[in-house]
């Protein structure tokens, strides 16, 4: 349940997909996370850090390999979610009147 605490953290998965492909310092962090305080940033890093899932590194902040072990098995719903707004947006089409 501790891991579901630090997930549903506002920002912490956002975090952590913005992590997926590479290092990244805080800056562009920030820049990727629109809306994202730079003090709710580190405090999420400190957290996901002290978790051993993001390590600081010289290019900023990367995923350790629990954090990459964690982004493989995110990867399924990451699919699940295209393939679900896929359909809602094949649905609103669906839905939308047609002109005549």
């Amino acid at each position: 349940m501790a891991a579901m605490d630090l997930f549903g953290r506002r920002w912490a998965l956002r975090i952590l997909w913005e992590l997926r492909e590479g290092p990244l310092g805080a800056r562009a962090l920030l820049a990727r996370c629109e809306g994202l305080s730079s003090s709710v940033l580190y405090q999420r890093l400190r957290e996901l850090t002290s978790s051993g899932i993001v390590a600081p590194s010289a290019d900023g902040y990367e995923l350790t390999p629990l954090g990459t072990a964690l982004r493989d098995a995110l990867r399924p719903l990451d699919e699940w979610a295209i393939t679900w707004a896929q359909e809602q947006e094949q649905e609103r089409n669906e839905q939308e009147p047609t002109e005549t």
